[in-house]
């Protein structure tokens, strides 16, 4: 384990950049917003009755905060689409968010195919690629946001484009106050939160310290505290290059709470994500439910959201997420930045070339 606060060895460790990338959310967020705001050809879609958002990995994190920030006051349902196929309602009036950081991945790829087949709406988010090339191509509405960085760490200009084309077409409500507020909030936290910052006064680097060798696991309430628990989990695997599990109140308490018996959570470390509006039956089963895994032998650390609105406590708990999953991988040893084997997989997967 190296010193977290040891800012030259960390600047080593990451030649990639990732600290100084999950630092620019903020700024992100405004510019995917103007992005998508700005997006040319977008009418509005007032006889739309679905609204399908497609990607894989870090592009489709955007459709879980989506749907978790705007599914329950939405007028029409939202889905994500986790695959190469579209569920079977899409048609003429679904509206098909296609979004790939690369503007190459296969299964998003195919949900626009199929999009287009069945004459659906269809909005792309990307940097380029073949999406890029076939929106041109077809003069579809087309979000072209920066070209740079790994698409687990374009979350800002992913969702924030997305918020803002489906605002220009008439599917959420206006997000610029909500936004504002987040931004304030997310510039208040990160100076917190970056290597500067020691381990005494930054709660991402005192996750990470108190995480050490152990396997983390991560909870979130229902709605947008378990998108944010998703991320985390997802954000260890990548950044940390660990094994990671997420899992969501209540449903945690009638099946995962059984498998916390005595001295089975000896190798775990449990992150608790909370936010105070959480529903009141929500928010009063964490206690207990951290008692039994604690018992097992858990070693367990609350992250509280920051911010007045969902969007503000969302992005804080992810900015938190995004910097202690990388301070734990470098704390290991490990660059946040490369996946390769995710790359490995990809190769297998194309065969011996021809």
């Amino acid at each position: 384990m190296i010193d977290l606060d040891d800012e030259r060895e960390l600047a080593a460790r990451d030649p990639g950049g990732m600290l100084a990338t999950i630092a620019s959310l903020p700024d992100q967020c405004r510019e995917g917003y103007s992005l998508g705001r700005g997006v040319v050809g977008l009418p509005r879609f007032e006889d739309v009755t679905a609204v399908v958002v497609c990607g894989m990995g870090g592009s489709a994190v955007a459709g879980d905060v989506l749907r978790a920030l705007y599914a329950d006051h939405s007028r029409i349902p939202m889905q994500v689409v986790r695959g190469a196929g579209l569920p079977g309602f899409c048609g003429p009036n679904t509206l098909v968010l296609a979004s790939s950081y690369s503007g190459d991945t296969a299964e998003t790829i195919g949900c626009f195919e199929e999009a287009l087949r069945r004459r659906c709406r269809v909005v792309i988010v990307t940097s380029g690629g073949t999406l890029a090339a076939r929106a041109a191509e077809l003069a579809l509405p087309c979000v072209v946001v920066p070209l740079g960085h790994m698409p687990r760490a374009a979350l800002g200009y992913l969702l924030m484009s997305s918020i803002g084309a489906l605002e220009v077409a008439g599917l959420v409500p206006p997000v610029t106050e909500d936004l504002d507020e987040a931004v304030a909030e997310l510039e208040g936290l990160v100076p917190t939160l970056v290597p500067s910052a020691p381990t005494s006064v930054n709660p991402a680097k005192r996750v990470a310290a108190a995480i050490g060798s152990r396997v983390p696991l991560v909870w979130g309430a229902e709605g947008f505290g378990a998108v944010a628990a998703a991320r985390w989990k997802t954000q260890f695997n990548e950044n940390a290059k660990v094994p990671a599990f997420a899992s969501t109140l209540p449903e945690l308490d009638h099946n995962e709470v059984v498998g916390w018996s005595s001295g089975r959570g000896r190798r775990f470390f449990l992150v608790v994500l909370r936010h105070d509006a959480e529903p009141p039956e929500v928010a009063a089963r964490f206690a207990p439910s951290v008692e039994i895994a604690t018992a097992s032998g858990v070693v367990t650390q609350e992250v509280w959201a920051g911010g007045e609105s969902a969007l503000a406590k969302l992005l804080s708990l992810v900015v938190t997420g995004d910097f202690a999953t990388a301070y734990l991988g470098l704390a290991r040893g490990e660059d946040p930045t490369p996946i390769d084997a995710i790359a490995r997989l990809k190769q297998s997967l194309a065969g011996p070339e021809r």
